[in-house]
């Protein structure tokens, strides 16, 4: 290699490497997308039988999220990685109250199912979005709130599969090791969104048209209205 072409490789990886230092300062690493903890938040999802069906627990991860407790506008946004969503895992069965576990056969099918076109379409929706409008708190800790803990109430729009409908959420709010926890969960109907339960064998096997979804968020910091307000 000429002296010439080793001072261009040179000034090339400087170059990249101060690309890559200006992107992480941005917040543009993966797990630094917004104050939600994307490597330990998760969504559970339970998924009930109808007919000779089966329930379900599934487990799902973030894409990104940004939570700001105790502001009346503009509180946030959490976008879910659908594709990234696991049917009937240990943790997921056990979070929704099922007991035992699932071959990994049987878990490939189900997952299949669900990730097709003919349910969540990962492929052409491959992320879901709440837009919190509002966090505004509910239950002071003194009144009773589960455990003593306060409460917010997260309300905006949920988008699903291409389709938008309103959405609130009590959450409990605990200060853990340094950081929040929030914990909730809501329900929603597949055919508010477009989607058709699935279903075999003439519907004697399927799954119910109503799912229950928990949220388990970690925020890596604890952002609320007053402290944004402040800067």
């Amino acid at each position: 290699m000429t002296g010439w072409s080793v001072k261009f490789a040179q000034f090339v990886c400087l170059l990249l490497s101060q690309l890559a230092c200006q992107v992480f300062a941005a917040g543009g690493g993966p797990d630094e997308q917004g104050n939600v903890d994307l490597q330990t938040s998760r969504v559970y999802v339970f998924v009930g039988k109808t007919g000779l069906g089966h329930d379900h627990g599934v487990e799902g991860r973030l894409k990104s999220g940004q939570v700001t407790l105790g502001a009346a506008e503009s509180a946030g946004r959490l976008e879910f990685n659908m594709q990234s969503f696991d049917a009937d895992t240990d943790a997921a069965r056990r979070y929704v109250g099922l007991k035992g576990s699932t071959d990994a056969g049987t878990r490939k099918q189900v997952n299949d199912n669900m990730k097709g076109a003919a349910v969540l379409d990962v492929q052409r929706h491959p992320t879901a979005v709440f837009e919190i409008e509002s966090a505004q708190p509910v239950v002071a800790a003194s009144k009773g709130g589960p455990q003593g803990l306060p409460q917010y109430e997260l309300s905006g729009k949920f988008t699903l599969h291409g389709r938008t409908a309103p959405l609130r959420i009590r959450v409990t709010v605990e200060e853990k090791d340094g950081r929040t926890h929030l914990r909730g969960a809501f329900t929603i109907l597949q055919t508010t969104y477009g989607i058709r339960p699935y279903s075999k064998a003439f519907g004697a096997v399927g799954v119910a048209d109503r799912l229950t979804i928990h949220g388990d968020l970690w925020l890596s910091s604890a952002t609320t209205a007053a402290t944004t307000e402040s800067r």
